[in-house]
């Protein structure tokens, strides 16, 4: 297997020669791991997982779950990522601002959104305490059983992605998918 890691010998060396701020700045940009390289399948599944997810969800609540998800999981990437796609799909700032306090600051969403972003917080979090009959019947009371069905996998993507970028090291600001 091959990784992008710098090993210790050259941050030694570039410490040695006084290159040791431009070998921090490239090792910051640097992931252990291509996973979608060295696991083309695994990666080209979980890409249709995703869209398949997405399907019939509004493009604004697909964002706020993701939003959601990547502050619980604590990962960087995508909540940079996901913030700059929901900026470009014309989110307000007051709403990407609120959505990490949503529970205090409840009139920024709707109902339907107070419930998906509940949901996403006991799914992401589900070792905590499952998910509550009542956070899943709010979700129900919102959403068809279908709609229901697509959160819950999109819900499911992103903590796989959450995942997936946090194990191989991604770095925020360095999204390389295709525009």
């Amino acid at each position: 297997m091959t990784t992008n890691a710098i090993t210790a010998d050259t941050s030694a060396t570039a410490t040695a020669t006084g290159t040791a701020g431009t070998t921090a700045a490239a090792q910051d940009t640097r992931t252990r791991l291509d996973f979608g390289k060295t696991a083309p399948k695994a990666f080209r599944a979980l890409i249709g997982f995703d869209a398949a997810a997405r399907e019939g969800l509004d493009p604004a609540l697909v964002e706020l779950i993701q939003i959601r998800a990547s502050h619980l999981n604590h990962c960087a990437y995508c909540l940079h990522m996901h913030t700059g796609d929901a900026r470009r799909a014309g989110e307000s700032e007051d709403r990407l601002h609120m959505i990490a306090v949503w529970r205090e600051a409840r009139h920024f969403f709707t109902p339907k959104e107070q419930a998906a972003l509940a949901l996403t917080e006991a799914v992401t979090r589900i070792a905590d305490a499952g998910v509550p009959d009542d956070v899943y019947a709010q979700a129900a009371a919102h959403f068809d059983e279908t709609e229901l069905a697509h959160v819950l996998a999109l819900i499911l993507t992103i903590n796989t992605w959450n995942r997936v970028a946090l194990a191989t090291g991604k770095v925020a600001g360095t999204d390389e998918r295709r525009r």
